[in-house]
């Protein structure tokens, strides 16, 4: 297939401070790579501190890299201008409402990216166009002249959608669009995602928590720990037999419907990465895993072929 995207080694860090006052050095992302084929959706989960939102947002560039490469489309765009890249690279973000400025009208949240990219068009035409997308989207024409504030949550993420569509991109980073909606809006979106994407044939970098939203939107799967990529393949490889105890743990983390059956089952306690402490040395899974060995705690494993297409990075598989 058709290469997009391919990130290499990527890094990004942020100065923070510890408990107690001293200067620590975050590395949110620690040498991240993979790449995603054109019109495929890769999906990143882990746990919140484990830099999803900054891969999205470090490929975008909207948080500039301290190490590796990004390549789009066979250029590299590290380092370039990205204007000539803002409309075929686009977000949803996971704060809806946040990202739509009470202020406007929806014609004008969703025009705003069209008049940069699009100057010379008039009003009539600029109009067309958003109420073509509203609709789309399954919003009526007449929302666009209603205020972000009168629409449910859901009808708010639709609206991002129609605004991130607005530009005709090729690429879009889907930044946990659905963690704050309930189950019936969850499907409604992604459903929506799909259908935009067969129609469109757009590719997606799909950010969640979720392994069960993942499973049903993703050709390949990515699992994050503390800015490591730890396991990587095909969606239905990597969950139905994971390599990695941290892919284990998340999915032993997923709700089962029989009250019963999750009273009964025995759950992998999963850290809070809110310290986002790293270990000096070894692995960074090291001090939860159950089956660490002496190599666990002294070695930094790679990211290595353990079935075809299935990557993870574990002394012990």
């Amino acid at each position: 297939m058709d290469e997009l995207l391919r990130i290499e080694q990527l890094k990004k860090y942020y100065q923070i401070r510890d408990n107690i006052g001293r200067k620590a050095l975050l590395r949110a992302l620690d040498g991240v790579s993979f790449s995603i084929n054109r019109g495929e959706t890769l999906g990143i989960v882990g746990e919140s501190g484990c830099g999803k939102t900054t891969l999205g947002r470090t490929i975008l560039r909207l948080a500039e890299p301290d190490g590796g490469s990004i390549i789009y489309n066979g250029e590299d765009i590290t380092n370039v201008n990205m204007r000539p890249y803002r409309r075929k690279m686009q977000i949803i973000f996971q704060d809806f409402y946040d990202c739509l400025d009470p202020r406007y009208r929806i014609k004008d949240v969703i025009a705003e990216g069209l008049k940069v990219h699009k100057p010379k068009l008039s009003a009539a035409e600029y109009m067309e166009i958003v109420q073509d997308l509203l609709v789309q989207v399954g919003l009526s024409e007449k929302s666009a002249y209603r205020y972000p504030h009168e629409f449910s949550g859901g009808q708010q993420q639709r609206i991002g959608i129609a605004r991130a569509l607005a530009v005709e991109p090729e690429f879009i980073v889907c930044d946990e669009p659905v963690s704050a909606l309930d189950v019936s809006y969850q499907a409604q979106i992604i459903n929506l995602l799909i259908e935009m994407q067969e129609t469109l044939g757009l590719t997606y970098l799909f950010i969640s928590h979720d392994l069960s939203v993942v499973r049903h939107i993703c050709d390949k799967v990515g699992v994050m720990y503390l800015g490591k990529l730890v396991e990587y393949g095909v969606c239905e490889d990597v969950i139905l037999n994971p390599a990695h105890q941290y892919t284990s743990a998340l999915l032993e983390a997923i709700p089962v419907p029989d009250p019963r059956i999750s009273r009964a089952a025995v759950r992998k306690i999963l850290e809070d990465s809110a310290d986002l402490s790293i270990p000096e040395e070894g692995c960074r899974y090291c001090n939860l895993c159950q089956r660490a060995a002496p190599i666990c705690f002294e070695e930094e494993p790679v990211l290595k072929e353990v079935s075809p297409g299935h990557l993870c990075a574990c002394h012990l598989v």
